[in-house]
């Protein structure tokens, strides 16, 4: 299948290891002083080891190669670093955790009910630790797993995409960020469901108009994830639309 993965360019390689400390998919390993991929089918694709290459001898392509096969990464990285690193595993989900993601709903649940607040104004502020904020939100779910790309809010919108812990490290995300957008949040690493992400944004930049892209990520390697999904979506939808890319370190400052 066709696909991205990662390449190595050997000639720049210095065989410093880092790529291979942050590979949680153990994909990359040094080999007589080189970084090698050990196999393809490990290597997701996301690119969480390109930011920490001193040498920029990595660079996500796409060709023809086997899919990503998240059981047998599972399980090399349970041999190679132990059962606690499997849990770092993109797309992987433990036994017990997908019985529970299976096991049918005794209810519809209203939490993923689709709402539009574009017409309603804020909350007043009613104690004391709100005086200072208030909500930018304007629509309802805004999990990327939850969201229809057909919801009426997204036409002709400006959207703003975001990696889950940016609001929790950026303390002014409303005002700088969120104000006068439509929210889609999710998380690279730990998500699953990758593809159906895409074509979950794709579905959306084909028929929605959306007329900016505000994409907000972490520092940390694996949140570049952000970036490549929505490009690729782009990509497929065939569509052109105004990017503005933004990075918040762990500090809450934007990079």
């Amino acid at each position: 299948m066709k696909r991205k993965i990662i390449q190595i360019d050997e000639e720049l390689c210095n065989g410093c290891g880092a790529c291979t400390h942050v590979c949680a998919e153990a994909a990359l390993e040094i080999v007589n002083g080189k970084a090698k991929l050990v196999r393809d089918f490990f290597c997701d694709g996301m690119g969480a080891c390109l930011d920490v290459c001193p040498v920029d001898a990595l660079k996500v392509v796409e060709k023809d190669t086997d899919a990503y096969d998240v059981e047998k990464t599972a399980e090399h990285v349970r041999k190679a670093r132990g059962e606690e690193a499997v849990k770092n595993v993109h797309g992987y989900q433990a036994e017990d955790e997908k019985e529970i993601a299976g096991a049918p709903m005794a209810c519809g649940c209203s939490g993923s009910m689709m709402r539009d607040f574009s017409d309603t104004p804020p909350p007043s502020p009613n104690n004391i630790e709100q005086t200072s904020a208030v909500s930018e939100l304007r629509q309802w779910p805004v999990q990327l797993h939850l969201v229809s790309p057909a919801a009426p809010y997204f036409k002709d919108a400006d959207l703003l995409i975001s990696a889950d812990c940016v609001p929790f490290a950026y303390a002014n995300f409303h005002n700088k960020f969120l104000k006068n957008k439509k929210l889609i949040m999710f998380c690279p690493k730990l998500d699953s469901g990758q593809e159906e992400y895409v074509e979950k944004l794709t579905e959306l930049f084909q028929t929605q108009n959306i007329r900016s892209v505000t994409l907000v990520r972490m520092e940390v390697p694996c949140c570049g994830g952000v970036e490549y999904l929505v490009t690729e979506a782009i990509k497929r939808a065939g569509v052109n639309v105004i990017i503005k890319d933004y990075t918040i370190s762990i500090r809450g400052e934007v990079v």
